[in-house]
């Protein structure tokens, strides 16, 4: 291991700028660690490393094998493999022995915190506040806040880049019918993603609802019930999905999350992507089979001595309205999809595990809004190589922005994959250097999507003008 960045000149301008240090940007610190000639350096807002910390339920498993690490599919030789964590910490032989191709996420949560605590080049409590193009230098200029330990401003500084990498992550999402009771002072209505920080004031309340009906609820309905006493669960869980269906994982459905199909769908028309984007909900919005089991089993179980538990699942129903009776309960407003009834439920606490939702690139990118082009929704375009289509007065300079976890529409639902991460981010080092830094393969799925190779989908604004333009749905 290097554990010494290449020297910075303070106003030379930077290879890459990474901001934001989530698995994905974690990803690709960890490859461009033995590039010793790219000068690289990472943003982050939050004093450290951190994957979903309120989603890390005792025995709750990542849904990518192992190998889907920071850098094992790009680079299994690389010092940031998960099995060389393991080594480092000698547990090499312990998870031998256990035959684990799922990981639990805790224990992913600490490879990646090991990752980060060891590479140069991270800078944690660093707030990026701006981003602008500075055309007499053609240089990408970054501002950003140094925060202390109560996260205060505590010092302002600035950085040149030819390269920008966003890895911003995602935010929680919360239905509309839903926010006033989030907003509201003392309604226990949380996020399942700070589901751990309230879970023992959740356990206390008589009756909880849990709503959504992928993962995340499957995991916090399953462990809500393992901790309620028999016959007195008193729980609801409901979701918008015709079934709480298992997540598609046959060996070609999972070909989906190739870097053969991403490539494909990027060269698919806007309008089929589009289409293609609401049908696939079982690729990523399913339940893990094993979930859905041990579920099942709970529930079974409760039943030995007669009776059956107090607890209602219903799928196919979504929340009209919400809102609160007194100071203590509150009060959904159902309807399901398929029966066309409506009927409410009064529960006292409440569980949303209705997922998460890109961050708007505009918050960070404000300043660089003249040269953006975006599509027919104006979403931001980007190119096969990850990179936001800008003006040419931009990338003439040679200077370009790439985009992690934020280009669903333009690739696929293979885009918040963790075992694509390496592929993409070996994908984006190469296009930097302009060098093969990474050998990638060219084949990686027995499938072939399409009756012909088809070009990447140029934006109209960088086709050449002897090119003919495509024709829609071709």
């Amino acid at each position: 291991m290097n554990p010494h960045p290449p020297h910075h000149e303070p106003d030379a301008p930077r290879d890459l700028v990474g901001i934001g240090i989530g698995p994905f940007n974690l990803s690709l610190a960890a490859l461009a660690q033995p590039l010793t000639a790219l000068d690289a350096v990472f943003y982050e807002q939050r004093p450290a490393f951190g994957w979903h910390p309120g989603l890390l339920i005792d025995g709750a498993t990542i849904q990518v094998p192992f190998l889907a690490d920071l850098v094992t599919l790009a680079d299994p030789a690389s010092d940031w493999t998960f099995l060389n964590y393991l080594k480092a910490r000698e547990r090499l032989f312990p998870f031998y022995f256990a035959e684990r191709f799922h990981i639990q996420r805790a224990e992913y949560d600490a490879y990646c915190r090991w990752v980060a605590e060891h590479l140069p080049g991270l800078h944690f409590s660093h707030q990026v506040d701006a981003v602008r193009f500075n055309p007499e230098r053609d240089v990408f200029e970054v501002d950003f806040t140094q925060l202390d330990s109560d996260g205060e401003a505590e010092a302002l500084g600035r950085t040149y880049t030819k390269n920008i990498v966003l890895g911003i992550g995602t935010e929680p999402y919360v239905p509309e019918p839903l926010k006033p009771l989030v907003d509201a002072p003392g309604v226990p209505v949380i996020h399942a993603t700070d589901y751990l920080a309230h879970r023992q004031s959740l356990l206390a309340a008589d009756h909880i609802t849990v709503v959504g009906s992928g993962q995340s609820g499957a995991e916090v309905f399953l462990d809500l019930l393992r901790n309620r006493p028999t016959g007195r669960e008193q729980l609801h869980w409901i979701g918008r999905t015709e079934a709480f269906a298992p997540m598609e994982y046959s060996k070609l459905g999972l070909e989906h999350f190739t870097p053969d199909y991403t490539r494909y769908f990027h060269a698919l028309s806007e309008s089929v992507r589009d289409r293609l984007g609401t049908t696939q909900w079982q690729l990523h919005r399913g339940i893990d089979a094993g979930t859905i089991t041990a579920i099942h089993d709970e529930l079974y179980r409760r039943t030995l001595h007669g009776g059956w538990p107090d607890a209602v699942l219903t799928p196919g129903v979504r929340v009209r309205t919400a809102g609160r009776i007194a100071t203590t309960k509150i009060e959904l407003h159902l309807e399901h999809l398929q029966q066309g009834t409506r009927s409410r439920l009064t529960t006292d606490a409440v569980v949303l595990a209705t997922g998460h939702r890109e961050r708007p690139l505009d918050r960070i990118l404000a300043g660089l809004d003249p040269y953006m082009r975006r599509d027919s929704r104006e979403r931001p375009r980007v190119d096969e190589h990850f990179r936001l289509v800008l003006d040419s007065s931009v990338t003439g300079a040679d200077c370009h922005i790439h985009v992690q976890n934020a280009e669903r529409h333009t690739h696929g639902v293979g885009t918040p994959d963790l075992g694509l991460a390496a592929w993409r981010s070996a994908t984006i080092l190469n296009t930097v250097t302009g060098k093969d830094a990474y050998p990638l393969p060219t084949r990686t799925a027995f499938t072939t999507f399409g009756l012909e190779d088809r070009l990447p989908q140029i934006p109209p604004a960088r086709r050449a003008p002897v090119l003919t333009p495509l024709v829609e749905g071709r």
